[in-house]
């Protein structure tokens, strides 16, 4: 282990990874485990000699549509082997894919692609689902480019080139692009496949391609020379969860997503299912894993933690049910390969061990910055926490303390950010929304905990008028959201107040708030 001259700052293994980008990892699996299962989607299964075929097929319509090296390409991201093909084609040409959730609302997914600038959009035709958008570039269907041996190898990207570009929520009301290099992929993919192990069959791909908490459960297990199954689902519980003849080697989730399946008819038996549970996307609290009991027994656990901007993740935390530790949510562990966490106050100074800070990562972890430059100060040079110069850095904006034992405590967060279901969303955005509602003078959210977390809106009116009836202002607030963010990002409650209430040091104090409204 190297430690950092920092007095509150930890390193992780200095290793070398294995290859540049996941693409030479999947093409070195077609040469050596041709046969091998690559993808499964209910009966389909597909080979990694026939995924690197229909790759290769993917990049030449690429090539013959006009799209090169640095260019982007926009994906319809469904769960099905085609996708994976179209983002493995995609980068194989050295251009960066642009995951796009079929099921988000119209407005965010043209705000997507006006920011994106993509020179094509692929989609998996009869097997894809939502409404398709109409981009003034070339639409591919990857259903229709069969592999077949013989087609032309593309000069493969270098670490420093842009693997894929992940659309977050922005606090002006725009999503924010996150640019992450091969490199940086391949960093995350190695030193998550070591944490995970080698052992069983892969892991299920059940969540949302349009954020990155699912690209764990795509990019690790192919990176591994295993097997995505895509999961249609949460509701296909049978795929999910039903018993195997082989494990998986993980199975990826929120808190709330096991919160959610605990409640089921029949909760998973994870004993049975999987050889390691990955916990990610929100802070892990100890008294779930108790809840899950004996289902446990045998299953080693990790929890998971990385922002967008860190690849995927950047720090982890490995343990099992015995050995749940007594802190007030599980630790987030050490930073992955390559990679440095510095707790600092808000002048960038150390703090003291064990004193609460932000946390900020620098290293390879970090991404190459937003698309079109903007960063509002989150990205910045290592030098300035007294690290190497010219390194990248990122400020998280979580609040976390490093422990005696050495690893990191997730505090919670430090400004205008709340995570809900494991979906990232800055309130900055929610209330850019709300406020473009007339009559809207201010708003103010709470999030509702159980097992799917809900979120609550608040809202102050403005003007002279009268008060419109709430049924009727609910129903119009929750459309306006609806036509532009994810679902699980538009509020379930909604609540007229006469003041959204601040506390001394001039920050919304929710309860309240809350309290005013009768709530």
């Amino acid at each position: 282990m190297v430690s950092a001259p920092h007095p509150s700052s930890i390193a992780g293994e200095v290793r070398p990874v294995a290859a540049e980008s996941v693409v030479h990892l999947v093409r070195a699996h077609a040469r050596t485990r041709p046969d091998a299962v690559a993808v499964r989607t209910g009966p389909e299964q597909v080979t990694y000699r026939e995924l690197w075929q229909r790759a290769l097929a993917v990049a030449a319509a690429l090539t013959e549509a006009g799209t090169g090296p640095g260019d982007r390409v926009a994906l319809w991201a469904d769960r099905t082997a085609g996708t994976v093909a179209g983002a493995l084609g995609a980068m194989a040409l050295g251009a960066a894919y642009v995951p796009i959730d079929p099921s988000h609302p119209g407005e965010r997914t043209a705000s997507v692609l006006a920011g994106a600038a993509p020179a094509a959009l692929l989609h998996d035709g009869a097997a894809g689902s939502g409404t398709l958008p109409a981009p003034a570039v070339p639409v591919i269907d990857v259903g229709e480019l069969p592999g077949r041996p013989g087609l032309p190898e593309p000069a493969l990207p270098g670490a420093d080139d842009i693997a894929y570009v992940v659309f977050t929520s922005g606090s002006t009301g725009t999503p924010k692009g996150v640019m992450v290099e091969h490199g940086s992929l391949a960093n995350y993919v190695s030193w998550c496949g070591d944490l995970v192990g080698g052992a069983g069959d892969g892991s299920p791909l059940f969540g949302s391609l349009g954020f990155d908490l699912a690209m764990t459960s795509l990019w690790v297990p192919l990176a591994q020379g295993r097997t995505v199954t895509a999961v249609a689902g949460i509701w296909d519980q049978e795929t999910l969860f039903g018993e195997r003849g082989e494990p998986y080697t993980f199975v990826k989730m929120t808190p709330s997503h096991a919160r959610f399946f605990d409640v089921l008819a029949q909760p998973p038996r994870y004993d049975r299912v999987t050889k390691l549970l990955m916990f990610g996307g929100e802070g892990l609290d100890p008294a779930l894993i108790s809840s899950l009991g004996s289902r446990l027994d045998g299953v080693r656990l990790v929890n998971h933690y990385g922002p967008t901007e860190t690849t995927i993740g950047c720090c982890a935390y490995r343990f099992d049910r015995a050995g749940v530790p007594s802190t007030p949510t599980v630790p987030i562990g050490r930073p992955a390969w390559n990679t440095r966490a510095y707790v600092v106050d808000e002048q960038l100074r150390p703090v003291a061990p064990g004193a609460p800070g932000e946390l900020v990562i620098a290293g390879r972890s970090v991404a190459a910055g937003y698309l079109g430059g903007a960063g509002g100060g989150k990205f910045l040079d290592e030098a300035e926490l007294g690290g190497p110069a010219g390194g990248r850095a990122y400020r998280t904006g979580d609040t976390v303390e490093l422990l005696a034992e050495g690893a990191l405590l997730y505090l919670g967060r430090g400004d205008d950010q709340l995570k809900v279901n494991g979906y990232r969303v800055e309130l900055g955005e929610l209330r850019h929304h709300v406020l473009s509602v007339p009559g809207v003078a201010d708003a103010a959210f709470d999030i509702v905990r159980g097992p799917v977390d809900t979120l609550e809106l608040f809202v102050r009116l403005g003007g002279q008028g009268p008060r419109p009836g709430a049924r009727e202002f609910t129903a119009l607030v929750r459309k306006t959201l609806a036509a532009a963010l994810p679902s699980a990002l538009v509020p379930d409650g909604v609540h007229l107040v006469d003041e959204i209430v601040v506390n001394a040091n001039g920050k919304t104090d929710i309860a309240a708030t809350r309290a005013r409204a009768g709530r």
